[in-house]
């Protein structure tokens, strides 16, 4: 199908000496010649098609993805470390026409044959002999399940991610003179925003796969000038330990947070050291089912505000429902979060033939978080939906559990299971008993109700968030 957005993403002329990007080996590349080499990529992949794009964070792997918008190829953001089985799962169900992957990676694709190179990554023309029809407003496609390899992908519009940027833009009021620095993978929605709405400006964009407790992260950080990063809560859990708030970083100005509800209390610690030194640190709330940002949090507000994710992005509307879908107007009364704005996805696509549908949404989207809005209209995520327990009749929030065990001992913890049966799952031998003893105490209920249990690491997906379906194998049957 032809692709009814007829325009660029990114006007990359406008910007054409300016530095797009600079890779933690010190090479750069303007907007000009990334607008060369995104000419020259598409020239291979010649039609509107599906690619396969193994992300990592390099000028190679953004490269592609900036050709494959602008000219209107689906890729379908996948992370370069993600097991091979999975991988060939995946091809095998959704058949794309090419590969875009690493270097270092061609010799796993034996049935496909390299067709252009380009900064460190290659083309790879697969063998497959159909070709699902696209959707003409279908932009590009994300997993919401992070490294498990799952089939089921959010449908984003070319629409939907121009306006989301846009908006980012404004609440942020982002300009060419930013340098933000890649904390996150840009196959997570959270990661791809920053990178789609600081190209928007004309920023430079600092891209690195190190991580925060590498030294090597910081050198470049620091040598570069970063002015801003984003993290999900336990980035900043790991920023709290490796005491960032004793770094000299005179060029960064601003800190953002999305991913997930970040404990109170460290929401309010970086808050505050934002304000005495002159940041903004600013939480925000997302899915990938509307794009990237539904919510942000003025940095004004950040520290009078502490736990709330604040009000809804320009051109964006929230509102709670109770369970029988009436809208709640009454502040501080507990309901499902929705969200309308433009920014909302087309739907879910589970396999090929799903790859033609429209927009199944129409601009609404039901995000399944619980939530309330205080007397000023910030909205507080007070748990998920389906994140509940019934412990011996009684209803138990597991996010508020996690919350308020973080926030006591300062750990990382866990919750999950089964009614009447609520698993906790901790580091460290020496907790088991400290965290059954304080969780009873602060629910009142029966000691048999609670097992805490020590695993040798919580299982994450790629942007942080914990794996819950993953601890399943550890309750008693």
């Amino acid at each position: 199908m032809k692709c009814s957005f007829n325009t660029s993403m990114w006007n990359l002329k406008n910007d054409k000496n300016k530095i797009a990007i600079i890779d933690e080996h010190r090479r750069t590349i303007t907007y000009q010649q990334l607008h060369e080499e995104c000419e020259k990529l598409a020239e291979a992949v010649k039609n509107r098609c599906l690619v396969f794009s193994l992300c990592e964070n390099s000028i190679g792997s953004l490269l592609g993805y900036v050709c494959f918008l602008n000219h209107h190829i689906v890729p379908v953001m996948l992370n370069s470390r993600l097991e091979k089985e999975l991988l060939y799962n995946l091809q095998e169900t959704y058949c794309p026409a090419y590969l875009w992957v690493p270097e270092k990676q061609i010799d796993m694709y034996e049935h496909a044959t390299c067709v252009y190179r380009a900064y460190d990554y290659a083309l790879l023309k697969t063998d497959y002999d159909r070709e699902y029809p696209l959707y003409d407003e279908l932009a590009l496609l994300l997993t919401t399940s992070g490294s498990t390899g799952s089939p089921k992908f959010v449908r984003q519009s070319y629409k939907n991610i121009l306006d989301n940027a846009k908006s980012i833009v404004q609440y942020l009021g982002l300009d060419e003179r930013e340098r933000p620095i890649t904390t996150l993978p840009m196959n997570y929605t959270y990661g791809l925003s920053i990178i789609n709405s600081h190209l928007l400006v004309g920023a430079t964009i600092l891209v690195t796969n190190k991580s925060l407790v590498q030294k090597e992260f910081w050198r470049f950080f620091k040598e570069m000038e970063a002015t801003s990063f984003g993290g999900v809560p336990y980035t900043y859990e790991v920023l709290e330990r490796i005491r960032f708030m004793r770094m000299e970083l005179p060029k960064l100005t601003t800190m953002t947070q999305a991913g997930g509800k970040l404990i109170p209390e460290l929401h309010e610690k970086f808050a505050r050291f934002a304000d005495e030194n002159g940041k903004k640190f600013v939480v925000m709330y997302g899915q990938c089912e509307a794009t990237a940002r539904m919510g942000y949090l003025p940095p004004e507000k950040a520290i009078e505000k502490k736990g709330s994710m604040g009000i809804a992005i320009p051109g964006g509307k929230f509102y709670l429902i109770d369970p029988e879908g009436n809208a709640i107007i009454k502040p501080y009364t507990t309901g499902e979060l929705v969200y309308e704005g433009r920014n909302v996805t087309l739907g879910y696509a589970e396999c090929g033939e799903e790859l033609k549908k429209g927009d199944e949404r129409h601009g609404v989207l039901k995000t399944g978080d619980m939530a309330q809005f205080d007397e000023d209209g910030y909205y507080y995520i007070v748990g998920r939906k389906k994140r509940f327990l019934k412990i011996y009749g009684n209803r138990v929030n597991l996010d508020e559990v996690e919350r308020l065990i973080k926030g006591k001992f300062e750990i990382e913890v866990a919750s999950a299971g089964v009614d009447d049966h609520l698993y906790l799952f901790v580091l460290e031998e020496s907790m088991l008993q400290r965290v059954k003893d304080f969780v009873v105490e602060k629910t009142g209920l029966n000691p048999a109700a609670f097992h805490v249990l020590v695993i040798q690491e919580i299982p994450k997906n790629d942007s942080g968030k914990i794996q819950y379906r993953e601890l399943e194998k550890y309750y008693k049957r």
